[in-house]
């Protein structure tokens, strides 16, 4: 059994070129705020790999933590304002401690900062891809950070988990390493059973194995294990190999790599999503909701159709011609997820109605769907997946 793992890890691993590495604030933080020894570790493994030729994209934590300890603050923070204002003096510091490192080793980085918002618009997005294409062919290491100076709740990803997943889809990596303060995924909360197992492989997803992941956090943590899970289930959708693993123990990417166990390796889905509607199902957050009728729900979930306007029962929300919305049926539960070709005041007009209807209550028509099938993005959690210990 030990060799079949370590042939499917290996099997995996091979040929992954571009590897995107999360390292998260609970791995990052010591005695003197950050870990130094720890982030010199990581960054020596980082090189050697850089320097064997494969292409390394860092997104990291630690700039809270790092400016708590520099003005020596002890207690927690809990406003936005004193979170933005410690990442702000700590975020040049965690870049120094990073770029001296690298350095050393004969390497240079750059700095990205994002919100949300900078990937939910397209043309940002685009921007920002070919940015981080330009750094890695000239072998620069494009280190990304989410933007706390300016982040506020509609405009956060919510944990750099969901940051690193996004920042995966973009550059296409071939594999995804999460390095946390935890030994993997357990199949129940470690902290509170003492029978919960490390689970090895995770082959495909299942509302179980879902419903395990906690959303507790470590006190300098922000997402918790669900974050990590939902982000191995983002870029598996994409094809890319995800693995959870134990950030602080020694020469950790480098077993990893080598296809030892550690940690929990989630395989890549067998049908991934394509790059623009991974970006409308995972980046995209919705604006509103259309709810559908019984022959809707069949034609986009089992024909593989486009939403037509008579297949809508009602609408929630207001948003505007392409933006994303949810597609739910008469219980509420989400279907899919897409670009809408009308705003929401003109839905309202033409639900119900046939397409050949549109212009004579609008007074144009634009497209026959309200929703075309190249924008539609099918969101299913009722498949039966497998994970093994």
């Amino acid at each position: 059994k030990r060799d079949v793992m370590k042939n499917i890890r290996l099997e995996t691993f091979n040929l992954a070129k571009i590897i995107l590495i999360k390292i998260g604030s609970a791995v990052l933080t010591g005695i003197d705020g950050l870990d130094l020894k720890i982030i010199n570790s990581l960054v020596r493994e980082m090189s050697d790999l850089i320097h064997n030729g494969h292409t390394i994209v860092l997104v990291t934590s630690g700039a809270i933590i790092s400016g708590k300890h520099r003005l020596n603050l002890t207690k927690p923070l809990k406003s936005i304002r004193e979170k933005q204002a410690a990442a702000a003096i700590g975020q040049g510091r965690l870049m120094r401690v990073y770029s001296k490192s690298f350095e050393k080793r004969g390497l240079y980085v750059a700095q990205i900062l994002l919100t949300l918002s900078d990937l939910a618009d397209r043309k940002r997005y685009l921007n920002i891809r070919n940015t981080l294409s330009t750094l890695m062919e000239w072998g620069v290491t494009p280190i990304i950070n989410e933007n706390d100076t300016v982040a506020v709740d509609e405009i956060k990803f919510g944990d750099n988990d969901t940051l690193a997943a996004m920042i995966a889809n973009m550059v296409e990596a071939d594999l995804f390493i999460n390095l946390t303060s935890t030994d993997g995924f357990y199949d129940c909360n470690p902290a509170k059973g003492k029978k919960a197992k490390l689970i090895s492989v995770v082959h495909e997803f299942t509302d179980e194995l879902e419903a395990a992941a906690t959303c507790e956090t470590t006190e300098v943590g922000m997402g918790g294990m669900k974050s990590k899970v939902l982000a191995a289930k983002n870029v598996t959708s994409m094809g890319i190999p995800c693995v959870i693993a134990p950030g602080k123990k020694r020469r950790v990417l480098s077993k990893i790599l080598a296809g030892k166990k550690i940690g929990t390796l989630f395989l890549p889905a067998t049908q991934k999503l394509k790059s623009k509607k991974y970006w409308i199902a995972f980046t995209l957050r919705p604006h509103g909701k259309l709810v559908l009728d019984d022959g809707a729900k069949s034609a986009i979930l089992e024909k593989g159709r486009s939403l037509l306007p008579s297949g809508i029962a009602d609408i929630e929300g207001d948003f505007d011609l392409g933006d994303a919305v949810s597609c739910v049926d008469r219980a509420g539960v989400t279907l899919a997820k897409g670009l809408v070709n009308y705003n929401s005041a003109d839905i309202r007009k033409i639900k119900g109605l046939k397409t050949s209807q549109i212009s004579q209550v609008l007074g144009y028509k634009d497209y026959d769907e309200v929703i075309h099938r190249n924008n539609l993005v099918i969101i299913s959690n009722n498949t039966r997946r497998q994970y093994t210990n």
